[in-house]
């Protein structure tokens, strides 16, 4: 898409052509970026402002938007151009305008010290910049002549506007070095220089921070700026008194953030594990935060709690195996760990009364994993200190895993509701993994709980205690392998004294028997205590997902043991279903649930079963043909091929998903005669031809057709057989008419299971060549589909090029078809380098200049030229001489697929006017 670059507010939206970069256009720019209501004006002033930013003439026009009489909007712009000149173009400064350069901001950040404070950052990003690229060699002792420069006396701003601009100067430096662009080994030689001049940094630091005097204005810099600097992996010793003060700090609240992201940066650095002796002396430190962390607890105070709990956790979990390793320690480290016990267990519902428990879940698995990666003697002391730990952390868990009373629950908005279950299934992934050091004593605790709070007359019955016990339960036994456990019967037995009398408890004890369902599976005889419930549940919509997707597990496992049940299942579902009790996934469960559990009976069984349940929906399919096609019969039509297609997903006579299962396995006799599936699809194929011949145009539709016939071969295989040639006769007609992608994936299917076999050759070959002669003919306009504004539909198409390409010397049909098409290939790839497609592309269509280039290079050496002669193409931004580069670097480049999208990339941005401004970061 073309834009003409026009100068802001110089002669209105309609102004010709121009980058006359003045400080009097910039200030109308600039007039027109913030106070222009129309946003067409504001975006062209936007992208006419980065390109005055990165012109040469930014050198001239910055120092003047910095005058005092400018606005702190036009000052800022100045600053931010200064930056952008220096951060990217150093290159361009001769070094003996180096110190000039450096003394002019030196006297700008001199003069804001007592102005803009976002000018002021600005002025100290660009000195900082200037610093990092001239260390170590042209200045060496950049920080510490920072340090002098703002001590000097003769100052004429204050000595706290002084100090606070240095702060803002130091703060900044090592942000800056994270940021910057410097190459690799550049990095390295500032990173050791900024790490030799933190010597004259810190005592500064410490001296301010213990000073009485200095106000809180300056100590809150003072730790912000050892966040900062601490971040470029100082020695952990080297921080000692630092870390000290700021601990002290805590204690005033106006300094308590600040302290806190210090104290956390500072501990967390990955070296920081070297320094064991520093770690110890923090260790008491952090432990005499429990008094202010309980009276922040009990006075509701969120902010201290969260704090003090993220400096416990840090030094916890970044430190764990250092601090374990000093056996001699260990009880102080378990002071520690008891106090992040005590973060877990913070009074209050997440994420409504407290935010802070949730921190400490990831110090308990790093916490388990180190324990349990010593060596065996090693461990077994710690295994008898921490098994104890890990017991009270689950109590304090399930505690933590419990709903809010009905009335209270009932105020929570539904983001805090999904930020509980969210925290909730945090708590459920660490019990599985507690489960790893605890054992099978784990699963007892909790029946042994459980059944003293189902059975005991004391207490006051609290659902909420129950569905956590269970919740507990389902979340090991869902990936541990209980089959062996002696609770497990115990636990089936209590399930249905449940006073179930809840929705939350309801779903948790239908979850419950969905993670049990393969120990169902062993012990068939106690399926009879738990089904009745699940088919009671089926009916409930608010358990709409926990009932079905428990159904269909037990379907799945307990298939062969379910015929008694089978007539009470089916009539059940085929109940919910007609009264469409459930959503649209929950329905297509609901018919793989009975799938897979029709499989397990006698062929006129399930012939029978299958006519009860599809007939009403034959019946409505056959209204629905009739009618005239709308979107709501569409819907109904979909929605009916789903259920038909979910059912033969897992309707499976044959047994070919229990091959893997081994030979002890019940399998029944295999079945002669037809496949019931093959039956009822040759019944009802006539029906779907004529909803067809209405839908044809409609992708959804034949979609949800196809779906049936792909999930049918998928799960019979050979015994789709009969239904082979006139689906093949289908879809080449379907193809013909309108050919669609889920027809293509259908075919595919077919030619991968029945290829091999002689019998079904004739169909399968004759639909073959129909499917690869409509594509070929197609694809004689597939350049259109590389102008398509979908990004997958172009990479797609790309894809396809670039693996059609290399075959042009080989085949003879595909170099006929390059010779003949290929310049209006190449034509349309340069549009779209041109600005015709999304920049996210452009590796894309480099690949097929590169396929071009390496395999039609004669022909690309002629084509290239000849498409670039018109002026305008593929830009009007473009020089001659910039386009003939480009030509020459891609035609020279036939071994470096990455140098190739350099150039592209490069090329675009020309093409965009965008090369050299801060989009070009992103990319």
């Amino acid at each position: 898409m073309e834009r003409r670059e026009e100068q802001p507010g110089a002669a209105g939206a309609g102004a010709a052509p121009a980058l006359d970069f003045t400080v009097e256009n910039v200030e109308k720019a600039l007039h027109q970026l913030y106070y222009d209501p129309n946003i067409e004006n504001k975006n062209l002033a936007q992208k006419w402002l980065m390109q005055a930013q990165v012109s040469p003439q930014a050198w001239h026009f910055s120092w003047q938007l910095l005058q005092p009489d400018k606005v702190p909007e036009i000052q800022y712009f100045g600053a931010s151009a200064l930056h952008i000149k220096i951060s990217r173009y150093w290159s361009d400064i001769p070094t003996d305008q180096y110190e000039s350069l450096k003394a002019q901001l030196f006297t700008q950040i001199t003069r804001f010290a007592s102005g803009s404070k976002i000018v002021l950052t600005r002025l100290c990003v660009a000195l900082a910049s200037l610093a990092l690229s001239m260390m170590p060699d042209a200045w060496p002792c950049a920080v510490a002549d920072m340090v002098r420069l703002f001590q000097a006396e003769d100052s004429p701003v204050d000595g706290q506007g002084r100090c606070l601009a240095l702060l803002e100067l130091l703060t900044v430096l090592p942000e800056e070095f994270q940021t910057s662009r410097l190459p690799q080994y550049r990095k390295g030689l500032v990173r050791t220089s900024l790490a030799v001049e933190c010597g004259a940094v810190f005592p500064l630091l410490e001296q301010l921070l213990q000073q009485p005097s200095s106000p809180s204005c300056v100590r809150q810099k003072v730790l912000k700026c050892f966040s900062s600097w601490v971040q470029l992996e100082v020695p952990l010793q080297d921080c000692e008194a630092l870390i000290q003060a700021a601990f002290a700090a805590l204690q005033d609240s106006e300094l308590f953030d600040s302290s806190v992201e210090a104290i956390v940066n500072a501990i967390s650095q990955p070296d920081a594990q070297r320094y064991v002796n520093t770690l110890l002396k923090l260790i008491p430190l952090v432990l005499g935060l429990q008094e202010q962390l309980r009276q922040a607890v009990q006075n509701g105070d969120m902010e201290t709690s969260h704090g003090i709990c993220r400096i416990a956790v840090a030094l916890g979990e970044n430190h764990s195996r250092a601090l374990l390793d000093q056996v001699e320690h260990w009880q102080s480290f378990l002071a520690l760990v008891n106090m992040i016990m005590f973060c877990t267990g913070i009074p209050g519902h997440y994420p409504v009364n407290e935010t802070t428990s949730s921190l400490t879940l990831t110090f308990w698995y790093t916490l388990q994993d180190d324990i349990l990666s010593f060596e065996a003697e090693k461990q077994a002391v710690y295994q008898q200190v921490y098994r104890p730990v890990y017991f009270q952390l689950v109590d304090v868990l399930l505690h933590k895993a419990q709903f809010p009373s009905d009335e209270e629950y009932g105020f929570w908005s539904s983001d805090e509701k999904e930020q509980f279950r969210i925290y909730r299934v945090d708590i459920s992934d660490t019990l599985m993994y507690v489960y790893e050091m605890l054992g099978a004593e784990l699963l007892s605790n909790l029946y042994d709980k459980l059944g003293r709070l189902l059975t005991s007359s004391e207490e006051p019955y609290s659902w909420q205690h129950t569905e956590a016990l269970l919740y507990g339960f389902q979340s090991i036994a869902e990936t541990i392998d209980v089959n062996y456990s002696d609770v497990v019967p115990g636990l089936i037995g209590l399930i249905p004294r449940i006073s179930i009398s809840n929705v939350q408890l309801a779903d948790t004890v239908m979850f419950t028997i969905g993670a049990l369902s393969e120990w169902l599976a062993d012990h068939p005889v106690m399926i009879n205590s738990v089904l009745p419930l699940v088919l009671h549940a089926l009916g409930n919509p608010e358990l709409s997902v926990s009932s079905v997707s428990t159904l269909k597990k037990i379907c799945r496992e307990c298939k062969y043991d379910l015929p008694p049940y089978a007539a009470n299942i089916v009539a059940v579902s085929q109940d919910v279903l007609m009264k469409q009790i459930h959503k649209t996934s929950q329905c297509m469960w609901l018919m793989q649930a009975l799938g897979f559990l029709l499989s397990a009976l006698q062929v006129e069984e399930i012939l029978k079963n299958l006519h009860s349940l599809i007939s009403p929906y034959i019946q409505q399919l056959e209204k629905l043909a009739e009618e005239i096609p709308n979107p709501s019969n569409k819907l109904a039509i979909v929605h009916i091929l789903g259920l038909l297609s979910n059912l033969f997903t897992t309707l499976d006579i044959s047994h070919h998903e229990d091959d893997h299962e081994g030979p002890e396995l019940r399998k029944l006799p295999v079945p002669q005669g037809p496949n019931p599936v093959v039956v009822v699809l040759q019944q009802v194929f006539q029906l779907i031809q004529k909803v067809l011949s209405k839908w044809l145009n409609d992708a959804q539709v034949v979609e949800a057709v196809c779906a049936i016939f792909e999930k049918s071969v998928k799960t019979l295989l050979d015994d789709f057989a009969p239904m082979v040639p006139q689906l093949c006769e289908m879809l080449g007609r379907m193809y013909s008419t309108i050919p669609q992608a889920s027809a293509l994936d259908l075919t595919r299917q077919l030619v991968h299971i029945f290829a091999h076999e002689p019998a079904h050759f004739p169909p399968i070959e004759a639909l073959f060549l129909l499917v690869t002669s409509v594509t070929l003919t197609l694809f004689q306009q597939a350049v259109l589909a590389l102008k398509f504004p979908e990004a997958p539909t172009v990479k797609a198409s790309c894809g396809f090029f670039t693996e059609l390409l290399p075959r042009c010397g080989e085949v003879e049909s595909v170099g006929k078809v390059v010779q003949e098409d290929g310049r209006m290939l190449l034509i349309a790839v340069l549009e779209a380098i041109g600005g015709q497609a999304s920049r996210s592309l452009m590796d894309c269509f480099a690949d097929i200049l590169f396929a071009l280039n390496k395999h039609c290079f004669s022909l690309l050496s002629m084509w290239i030229k000849e498409a670039l002669q018109p002026p305008g193409f593929p830009s009007a931004r473009l020089s001659p001489e910039q386009k003939d580069t480009f030509s020459q670097q891609i035609l020279r480049e036939r071994v470096n697929k990455r140098r190739v999208k350099e150039m592209v990339k490069e090329f675009t941005l020309l093409c965009r006017g965008l090369h050299g401004t801060d989009y070009t970061a992103d990319y």
